[in-house]
């Protein structure tokens, strides 16, 4: 019996990698020093777990931007708009990362960045691969080489890891019609094939290969594809030991696909789907000689492992197929956990009753060891002592009250359907809220957060340490929020909003208000690129004791004339961007936050407030990955938003937001969500997005995004109305709101003026458009 990992943070426990990367897109620091960073990075992360007991470390887990665009770097699928680039410039293969993930405008240059989506149900974003008719692959960068080369000669039991073949191509985009993307396995196969022998040559014994879409619906078809492209690696390398990994879910009917499949170790998730253990061992999977990576300690979550389930499984199997064919394991990569629970040291923050409960990656890492110490019987002294401290800590947390609140829970049990209902139809309260807002057509707004500079950030650490008092804080948020509020109104936007200066994180600053949450100081983890959050940890029941935006909101609008949108984020993403209580159903937990939120939206209402946002960007993120799984929790998630939305009058226009997800398969549901206005991503989709809500004729109000605030280029007035017009060719022009596609705070303030000038300068152009063509 031995461990394993599958991935392991790679931001740094101080957020090193966010730090350098962002130094050197400013200029500050060089290619050598941000190299120099990653390699810190990756040596820290290596030589943790081996010394922590794992037997197989993984590299090339580690990515500059992310690990889907690493792959696309490695088999050269990089998209023709960047190739009078790459040969003008001959830019190292970090910036062609970068120009790739977030555009590139100087030098005479102005290239889009790719499509950036979620990776399955996770808050993490990967570059979308973009695939042609006539795609040609080549080995065109050997990072996954040389840093198992880095790995071996630092002493380190490596096994490099690799998105698998298949799952890549799943995972991209056919950028024109008629083709399958999975046609193009021929061409791509080869470069993989030369990619693992090579890593062969350099002395890799076992190799792992993500193939997570295995745990997806998949046709006849695409099993076969992955029967085939397994029995080629095996023909051409038939020494080579393959791990093969999925997670998030079960196999499902992939399983005995799966199970024939060439591989020496099939890995599982059984925190997702423990159930998948015993139809395993039902099989005659029993009498091969496949090992076994039982998945049992949650890399997806911060929860300490339960001890005594995870060797329950562990011996199930053990006693099926030997203890020799059982390796254990995270879940799956642990890139989704923060990366030291021992940094947090601040008992004011998080309370050593809580923290007892917990687990951040580097812990998960000793569990694992621990498990297999356990498991193989070592009657180690300290094994036994965590065995002990475990149980405790589990018990304890059963029956701590600080988790369970009988208010909440009876409020809860008393929601009727009138609660989850607004008064009239969206047709009636259009004609109301039309003449109460007076808006005109293409009315033009903000997702809510302007840039949180510098100085904003500042403002907040000294008032957090004492530094500036709170009157001396609010005069300073107070300026922030005129001067945001002037310039909008000097611009002409026609629903503005207050910038949210006074925010840190969208989950994060309703967490801090709300009862059941608690934070730490250092728990974050990689949302895309250099982007990085804290999420919240949901302990307990949850409830609002007082208001939390109704000031700083109530205080904008009284600044202006025009309509302020008050800025919430609703109950499924504040779910889903947490770090969410496993004692009782997530859908029990979401309903509770809705209640908080119904709470927030009556209260501003009452402050004056007509338009308000209520952000969903998580909805299509929570869906299950499997089909048969949809629709339970569609009806509680679409509930939970109905219930934190509908305790507002006809002409109170309700919005929401949501950003990178395909909107296809759930658009009855986002319809039944009965938002007034929704705003999406569209601009890197170039509006395919809207294509679903053209099929369905969607009813209600809607703002496509007309310009990519993740990447640092400002786009034209010429192309946002280029996008509009698309835009107004499928959805009739007076449902439409110009927007850009996301929230505005990790940009600066130069490039967003420049670009919301050209937005409401593209708004204008349409209104004249349309005024000549009358």
């Amino acid at each position: 019996m031995q461990t394993h990992n599958l991935g392991y943070p790679r931001i740094g426990s101080q957020r090193e990698l966010k730090k350098a990367a962002e130094q050197y897109w400013a200029g500050k620091i060089s290619l050598t020093q941000l190299n120099q960073a990653g390699s810190a990075i990756r040596l820290h992360n290596w030589s943790l777990q081996k010394k922590a007991g794992i037997d197989l470390v993984p590299c090339n887990d580690f990515s500059y931007y992310d690990h889907v665009l690493d792959t696309s770097l490695m088999t050269g699928a990089i998209p023709a708009r960047y190739h009078d680039l790459m040969q003008d410039k001959q830019l190292p293969h970090p910036d062609l990362l970068f120009a790739m993930a977030r555009g590139y405008q100087k030098d005479g240059y102005d290239i889009t960045a790719m499509e950036m989506t979620k990776w399955f149900d996770t808050n993490y974003h990967y570059i979308v691969p973009e695939f042609t008719a006539n795609q040609q692959f080549s080995l065109f960068n050997t990072k996954v080489l040389n840093e198992f080369v880095e790995a071996k000669q630092n002493g380190i039991p490596a096994k490099p890891v690799l998105l698998g073949p298949v799952s890549y191509l799943l995972l991209g985009k056919e950028k024109e019609p008629g083709f399958h993307r999975l046609e193009l396995i021929k061409k791509l196969l080869p470069v993989y094939i030369e990619v693992l022998t090579k890593l062969e040559q350099a002395g890799a014994y076992y190799i792992q290969l993500d193939e997570p879409c295995l745990s997806l619906n998949l046709t006849d078809a695409e099993r076969k594809v992955f029967t085939k492209t397994y029995e080629e690696i095996k023909n051409k390398l038939p020494d080579l030991k393959i791990i093969l990994a999925s997670y998030f879910e079960c196999y499902g009917e992939n399983l005995f696909t799966v199970l024939k499949l060439p591989v020496q170790v099939l890995h599982l998730d059984l925190v997702r789907c423990s159930g998948q253990l015993d139809d395993i061992l039902a099989t005659d999977f029993v009498h091969s000689r496949t090992i076994l990576s039982l998945g049992v300690v949650d890399g997806r979550n911060i929860w300490k492992n339960n001890f005594e389930t995870s060797l329950a499984y562990i011996k199930k199997a053990a006693d099926k197929i030997g203890k020799a064919r059982i390796w254990i394991a995270p879940s799956c990569s642990l890139l989704h956990v923060p990366c030291d629970l021992d940094l947090e040291t601040d008992e004011k923050v998080l309370t050593p009753e809580i923290k007892q409960w917990l687990a951040f990656a580097k812990q998960k890492i000793d569990e694992v060891v621990t498990l297999k110490q356990l498991a193989n019987d070592e009657n180690s002294e300290v094994a036994n002592t965590k065995l002990k401290e475990n149980i405790t800590a589990s018990q304890n947390r059963k029956t701590s009250s600080l988790i369970h609140n009988a208010a909440v829970k009876a409020r809860v049990k008393a929601i009727t359907d009138a609660d989850a209902a607004r008064q009239n139809a969206f047709s009636i309260r259009k004609e109301k809220q039309h003449s109460a807002l007076n808006l005109p057509l293409f009315p033009t707004t903000t997702i809510g957060s302007f840039p949180q500079t510098a100085e904003v950030r500042t403002w907040r650490a000294k008032w957090k340490k004492g530094e500036l008092t709170q009157v001396q804080y609010d005069e300073l948020i107070a300026k922030e929020t005129e001067k945001a509020i002037r310039w909008q109104e000097a611009i002409d936007i026609d629903v503005l909003v207050h910038g949210e200066f006074e925010r840190n994180d969208m989950v994060e600053y309703f967490g801090e208000q709300l009862k059941g949450f608690v934070f730490s100081k250092n728990g974050w983890v990689q949302s895309y690129g250099s982007r990085c959050v804290k999420p919240p940890i949901i302990f307990g029941d949850v409830s609002r004791p007082e208001s939390i935006t109704i000031r700083w909101t109530a205080y904008a609008q009284s600044l202006t004339k025009k309509s302020v949108k008050g800025m919430l984020t609703g109950p499924v993403t504040i779910l889903q961007w947490s770090f969410v209580r496993n004692d009782q159903p997530r859908s029990e937990t979401c309903t509770q936050i809705a209640l908080a939120i119904r709470d927030e939206v009556a209260d501003l209402e009452k402050a004056g407030i007509n338009v308000i946002q209520i952000d969903e960007p998580a909805i299509r993120e929570g869906l299950p990955l499997r089909k048969e799984n949809w629709q339970a929790y569609l009806n509680w998630a679409v509930k939970a938003f109905r219930i934190s939305a509908s305790g507002v009058k006809d002409e109170t226009q309700i919005h929401t937001h949501m950003c990178y997800s395909e909107f296809n398969d759930i658009i009855q549901n986002i319809a039944d969500m009965d938002a007034d206005v929704i705003t999406i991503e569209c601009s890197r989709s170039q509006m395919e997005l809207l294509d679903a809500f053209a099929a369905f004729k969607y009813p209600n109000e809607i703002g496509p995004g007309v310009y990519d605030i993740h990447s640092p280029r400002v786009p034209s007035q010429k192309e946002m109305t280029q996008l509009m017009e698309k835009a107004k060719a499928v959805i009739p022009m007076e449902q439409l709101w110009v927007n850009p596609d996301c929230g505005l705070k990790t940009r600066g303030w130069n490039e967003t003026k420049a670009a919301l000038l050209e937005m409401v300068n593209a708004a204008k152009a349409l209104r004249q458009q349309v005024t000549v063509n009358a």
